[in-house]
């Protein structure tokens, strides 16, 4: 990872750790995913505002680019070939399109452990596509416009809840790519 993915690991972490440590009534009453990304959302916002991130901004279930167009991205899919998908993200951190050169900085994807396979595989597949580079290995960037289709997130984090075992999986994604992964404790 490079030195912009490690710092906004570091300030993923320290949200999240005052999540658990704030709001861990949030978690034991089971809420929904929308309320934990909601709950998170403030305190991403409240580390980012001491960082040299301060002009970006942190969204649940944003979907929307410059101009009101929706935002996608390019997924290849094995049986299907490349899929052009609409983006729902739970979380995002971005410059809501005035930071054109990194426009896009954290996506997260949220899921209960009893979700299906299917749904927690679409998540991960949308983290690598959005990490990427581009969606096709050429960025047509131009330094005034944003491209097309979103691609660029600096990470993304898959965050797995699993109440059953009191534990939360989380996965890194950078460049298209899992990096790793890690259990912590309710």
């Amino acid at each position: 990872m490079d030195r912009i993915a490690k710092d906004l690991k570091h300030i993923f972490l320290k949200a999240n750790s005052k999540l658990l440590n704030e709001d861990l009534e949030l978690f034991l009453c089971h809420v929904s995913e929308r309320t934990l990304c909601g709950a998170l959302k403030q305190h991403l916002d409240y580390y980012i505002a001491k960082t040299r991130f301060c002009g970006y901004h942190t969204d649940v279930e944003y979907n929307r680019n410059i101009n009101g167009r929706i935002k996608t991205c390019c997924i290849e899919d094995e049986k299907d070939g490349l899929q052009t998908i609409t983006i729902n993200c739970d979380l995002i951190v971005h410059s809501r399109g005035h930071i054109i050169e990194q426009d896009n900085l954290i996506a997260i994807e949220m899921e209960k452990s009893n979700r299906s396979k299917k749904e927690k595989d679409a998540d991960k597949k949308r983290l690598k596509a959005l990490t990427k580079n581009s969606f096709d290995d050429i960025w047509s960037f131009d330094g005034t416009s944003l491209p097309e289709h979103v691609c660029r997130y600096k990470l993304g984090v898959y965050y797995e809840i699993n109440y059953r075992k009191h534990t939360i999986l989380l996965e890194y994604y950078y460049h298209g790519n899992k990096q790793y992964a890690d259990t912590i404790a309710l």
